[in-house]
């Protein structure tokens, strides 16, 4: 294709990205008051801990709050719930530009990365309530924290996201080790500035300014790029035992 004829075909693409995930904020704006308990789940559990007769309910500061709330809710709703037809379309993009192998390895990472990006938002749920509970805790009995639907859902929501997508990283660092773009010696050689980027990148996802959340979040990117490591060795090892075949 020529380059207009590109363009026309990512427009076309990010105009269905965009209508998924337009209708999947839509069913996440009519779910917010079912999901909103789940949501709030992790704040209960850590103020149970702290404060056993507080309420966990959530405060609003401004009239329009509950509606950004929930418009903040639902769209993060939908980019979970239109996240298929989301890395279809990316697929379907970059696939005339992948050989024959690359366009078999694609759509099974395309469905992966769509469980990765769940199970990051499922650990983002098991540790939220004790990075919680560690910060309204901090400055001890005496300062009693009193959280916005606002500000906690926007913890809440940000860290599930970045939880999300620092889970696809082991899946795009062995999908280019697949096609043969990166090397297990390349990544190990790369292990030191690695592991500052994984630092500095942490200290820039995560809502907050501790280390706790700052170690919550790098701790896994650091197994991951470990275990990326070893699945391109492991593929190495597969690719030239087929060569001597």
């Amino acid at each position: 294709m020529t380059l207009f004829e590109h363009l026309a075909e990512l427009r076309t693409r990010l105009f269905r990205a965009l209508l998924a995930l337009a209708v999947g904020s839509i069913v996440g704006y009519v779910l917010f008051p079912w999901v909103l308990q789940g949501l709030v789940d992790p704040y209960c559990q850590a103020l149970a801990v702290l404060r056993p007769e507080d309420s966990c309910n959530l405060i609003a500061l401004r009239p329009l709050e509950p509606f950004s709330v929930r418009m903040k809710t639902a769209v993060v709703i939908g980019l979970f719930v239109g996240g298929p037809v989301i890395f279809y379309q990316l697929w379907r993009f970059i696939t005339p530009g992948l050989t024959r192998t690359e366009r078999r390895y694609a759509l099974p990472f395309v469905i992966l990365s769509q469980v990765m990006f769940a199970l990051g938002i499922g650990f983002a749920y098991l540790v939220i309530p004790q990075g919680l509970r560690i910060l309204l805790g901090i400055a001890g009995p005496d300062v009693e924290t009193m959280l916005s639907a606002n500000e906690y859902l926007s913890f809440f929501l940000t860290t599930s996201v970045a939880f999300g997508l620092v889970f696809e990283l082991p899946l795009v660092l062995v999908f280019l080790s697949l096609v043969g773009i990166l090397q297990s010696a390349q990544l190990r050689a790369w292990r030191p500035y690695a592991y500052v980027v994984i630092l500095v990148a942490a200290a820039f996802i995560t809502p907050t300014t501790d280390a706790v959340t700052l170690l919550l979040m790098a701790g896994p990117m650091i197994l991951f790029y470990e275990f990326s490591i070893v699945a391109a060795r492991l593929i190495e090892r597969a690719r030239r035992r087929r060569s001597r075949a």
